[in-house]
C-alpha cells in the first residue's frame, strides 16, 4: 500500500460505510437491493451527510470571505504605500502588515476554499470506491465497508440503463454504450453549469463596490470559468456514480449561497441594500450582517430607519390634506 492509498484508507471507509448504512436502511423499507436507484439515493444520501456536517465549516467561511472584502480598501491602501518597492525588506515588511490585518480581523484568502479542501478527500475516496468496482469484483474482493456481494450487485446496477460504475471514456459496452455517453454529458454540463452558476450569483449579487475593484476580484474572475472547465474537462473520468455525487453537492452549494446571499448578504452589496430595502418597506429593523463589522451593521439599521422615516414623512401630509377635504 503507497503513501496516498494510507491516507485515503480511512476515507474510503467511512465513505463506503455511509453508502451501505443508506443503502441498507433504504432496503429495509422496501426498496430494491439491487436497483441502480436504491444506489443513487445512497450517494445523494452520502451528499446530505457530508454537507450537513460541513455547514459549521461553512459559517467560518462565510465570515472568512466578508472579512476580506471588507478588508480590500485597507490593502489596496497597502499595496499602494509599497508601490514600487521591489527589495526584499520591503517585500517582507507588506507581508508582515498584511498577515498582522488578517489576524487582526480573524480572517485569511485560504478560509474561502476551506469547504472545498475538506470535501477533496471525500471525493477522491469516492472516485476510488466506485472507480474500483469492478476490478474488486474480478478479484472476488470487497472494497471498504462493501462487502464482495455488494460490489457485485453495485457493478451490475443501473440508471436508465447506464450502470453506475461506468464513465464517459469508459462505458458499460453494447447497447448501454450510448446511454452512458448522454447521461454522463448532461451531468457533466450540469456539474459545471451548477458551479459557475453559484460563482457568478456571488459575484454578481454578494461583492461591495471596492471588493469588484479589488486585485482579489481579479483572481476570483479567473477561478470562475478555470474551475468549471477543469471539473467538466475531468468529468470524462468520472464514473456516473461520481458525476451524481458532484452534481448533488454542487446543487447543495448553490442552494446555501442562493439563501446566504438574500438573507446574510456582504454589507455593501447590492443584495445588502436589497435586503435593506424589503426589510424597510415591511417596517422592520435592518437585521446585523453575518461576518459584518458593527458599523457597518449601524450604518444600514441607519439607513434603513430613514428610508422608513422618508414614508412617514410622505404619508402625514396626504393624512391633513384628507382631512381638511
Amino acid at each position: 500500500m503507497d503513501f496516498f492509498e494510507t491516507i485515503m484508507f480511512p476515507f474510503k471507509w467511512l465513505v463506503s460505510i455511509i453508502m451501505v448504512g443508506f443503502h441498507e436502511g433504504l432496503s429495509s423499507i422496501g426498496l430494491p437491493e439491487a436497483s441502480g436507484w436504491t444506489w443513487t439515493l445512497s450517494i445523494i444520501g452520502l451528499v446530505l451527510v457530508i454537507r450537513a456536517a460541513l455547514i459549521p465549516v461553512f459559517v467560518k467561511q462565510i465570515k472568512a470571505q466578508r472579512g476580506m472584502q471588507l478588508l480590500q480598501p485597507d490593502l489596496k491602501k497597502l499595496q499602494d504605500k509599497y508601490k514600487g518597492k521591489t527589495d526584499q525588506l520591503s517585500r517582507q515588511a507588506m507581508a508582515q502588515e498584511q498577515m498582522a490585518m488578517y489576524k487582526k480581523h480573524g480572517t485569511n484568502p485560504f478560509s474561502a476554499c476551506l469547504p472545498m479542501l475538506i470535501q477533496m478527500p471525500f471525493f477522491f475516496a469516492l472516485f476510488q470506491v466506485l472507480s474500483g468496482i469492478t476490478s474488486a469484483r474480478t478479484k472476488g474482493a470487497g472494497i471498504g465497508a462493501m462487502s464482495h456481494d455488494q460490489v457485485v450487485q453495485f457493478d451490475e446496477s443501473s440508471i436508465f440503463g447506464a450502470p453506475l460504475s461506468a464513465t464517459l471514456l469508459h462505458g458499460g459496452g453494447g447497447d448501454s454504450q450510448l446511454v452512458v455517453n448522454i447521461l454522463s454529458i448532461v451531468m457533466i454540463l450540469a456539474m459545471t453549469a451548477s458551479q459557475f452558476i453559484t460563482q457568478k450569483q456571488i459575484m454578481a449579487k454578494n461583492m461591495s463596490e471596492e471588493a469588484m475593484a479589488s486585485p482579489f476580484m481579479r483572481q476570483q474572475k479567473m477561478m470562475l470559468y478555470i474551475l468549471p472547465l477543469v471539473f467538466g474537462v475531468g468529468g470524462i473520468n468520472f464514473p456516473i456514480g461520481v458525476l451524481i455525487y458532484w452534481t448533488t453537492t454542487n446543487l447543495w452549494t448553490m442552494a446555501q449561497q442562493f439563501f446566504v446571499i438574500r438573507r446574510m448578504p456582504t454589507p455593501g452589496s447590492p443584495a445588502a441594500k436589497a435586503l435593506a430595502e424589503r426589510r424597510a418597506a415591511k417596517g422592520l429593523p435592518a437585521l446585523p450582517i453575518l461576518g459584518g463589522k458593527k458599523a457597518d451593521a449601524e450604518a444600514e439599521a441607519a439607513a434603513a430607519a430613514a428610508i422608513i422615516e422618508q414614508k412617514g414623512q410622505r404619508v402625514q401630509p396626504q393624512r391633513k390634506n384628507r382631512k381638511k377635504k
